[in-house]
């Protein structure tokens, strides 16, 4: 009995996993989708509300470690390549 509680909870972590997995690329497309948007903004076009919440997404951008930026602009570039 104990080999199927364990194989069960290795099959439930398995899921889990998966799940976290396909969660971190939709959350690195949406990180390189804004970095690509904040790249692109005119900081004098904008008005004042909208400036502060773009200060706001670089600043988050900004704080994210440099390999996982790497990761979100290279699926952002794949994706505007397939387009």
């Amino acid at each position: 009995m104990p080999h199927v509680l364990k194989d069960q909870e290795i099959a439930m972590l398995r899921t889990e996993l998966e799940m976290l997995m396909g969660e971190r690329q939709t959350l690195l497309r949406i990180t390189g989708a804004a970095a690509a948007f904040v790249a692109e903004l005119d900081a004098h076009d904008l008005p004042e509300s909208t400036l502060e919440a773009a200060e706001m997404l670089a600043e988050c951008i900004n704080a994210a470690p440099e390999e996982t930026m790497r990761d979100a602009l290279e699926i952002v570039k794949a994706e505007v390549v397939e387009a």
